[in-house]
């Protein structure tokens, strides 16, 4: 409990001090709320912590567009409808389905019995279609995770098990689709399937599509020492994907995710962020970066991740660098494992701006 305590305390102090530092030649100190010195992100063009985007890692205005029509009119066709004209096989029909389903547990929330309509008319409506089950199944699979009693709770088992039948059921109007197999690896997880078990799993998501990050990403969480491996078998599930991933992959970034489900809650020595480990995670995934298509849809994932590591090693140039190409939306690791997203990310985002100032940087040399 004390090491709890402690640990909600520094989380505190960071966020309220984290807006106020300012660059000082050598190093970041900390100045007086409204100082004149205090680095203001907003010189740099960047969006205010309360408007950012908490829903996804980066702009899909196709995607906006369609769940503002579904919310503001209760209808679900034009949700539908996009996600009948989005490619099963690539990464963005993953992150959209997880973008309606994650809306639709947010609004069950805020309205409790009455929320979320229009996927309840969609079920009912259209029960064949693949792209609403799919988008059930992923409700489910948040209510669970984000919304039940927490992680060992009898609602947390039930809604899992739900979650698990609804994901096998939209495999079936689906043939050939990941998406429901790779909702189900965060069921897995919280089920504590074995590993024969998930290796079953596994075989199905691969066999679809094997150089699919999002899929690798849930993956990696169940073989993390947190949940049903180890430290050993996340590194070994990480440098395997990279080592076979295409020209062009952002899976050769997966290490980088590996750290970082490996970090220790505490880390209480700089050094940790200066070790050979972190630094060629790092490097892989800054490789990874320069490599990928601009247009491929795990991008701002890997740039998000970055940014957190990129500030805690001082790298302060190519952490404005992923600022840069992020800014605005944050509904992604690491700032998504907080449970205010915007806030944790306003915090690093700061402490970039202001150690990239206390190097000479400005908003004249930061490329644009």
């Amino acid at each position: 409990m004390e090491i709890l305590l402690f640990l909600l305390a520094i989380g505190l102090l960071v966020a309220v001090v984290g807006p106020y530092v300012r660059r000082s030649r050598g190093g970041i100190r900390q100045v007086a709320p409204g100082s004149p010195d205090a680095a203001d992100p907003e010189n740099y063009g960047f969006v205010r912590q309360e408007q950012l985007d908490i829903r996804v890692p980066g702009p899909d205005e196709d995607l906006m567009d369609a769940l503002g029509n579904v919310q503001r009119s209760g209808t679900w066709q034009a949700a539908s409808q996009l996600l009948a004209g989005t490619p099963k096989e690539g990464e963005q029909r993953w992150q959209r389905v997880q973008a309606f389903g994650g809306a639709a547990a947010l609004e069950l929330v805020q309205q409790p019995g009455v929320g979320a309509q229009w996927l309840k008319a969609w079920r009912l409506e259209a029960e064949k279609d693949a792209g609403g089950a799919q988008v059930h199944a992923e409700l489910l699979v948040q209510q669970a995770w984000r919304h039940s009693g927490g992680v060992g709770s009898e609602d947390h088992r039930i809604i899992l098990e739900e979650a698990r039948d609804a994901c096998r059921k939209a495999a079936l109007l689906a043939p050939g689709d990941p998406v429901p197999y790779i909702a189900e690896l965060a069921i897995a997880r919280g089920l504590g399937y074995s590993e024969a078990e998930f290796d079953a799993l596994w075989a199905k998501v691969i066999d679809v599509a094997p150089a699919h990050m999002g899929a690798h990403l849930a993956a990696l969480h169940y073989w993390g020492e947190k949940w049903h491996g180890s430290r050993d078998k996340a590194d070994a599930f990480s440098h395997a994907a990279a080592a076979r991933a295409p020209q062009g992959s952002l899976l050769a970034a997966l290490p980088l995710f590996a750290v970082y489900e490996n970090t220790p809650d505490l880390v209480l020595s700089g050094s940790f962020y200066r070790s050979a480990v972190v630094t060629r995670a790092v490097e892989g995934a800054l490789y990874a970066v320069h490599t990928a298509r601009q247009d491929d849809p795990m991008l701002a994932h890997v740039r998000h991740m970055l940014l957190m590591f990129l500030v805690h090693m001082e790298r302060w140039a190519e952490a404005m660098e992923q600022v840069r190409h992020v800014d605005g939306c944050v509904g992604a690791l690491p700032w998504s494992a907080s449970s205010d997203p915007a806030a944790q990310y306003a915090v690093f985002r700061a402490l970039a701006v202001a150690g990239y100032e206390a190097n000479g940087g400005s908003p004249a040399t930061l490329p644009h």
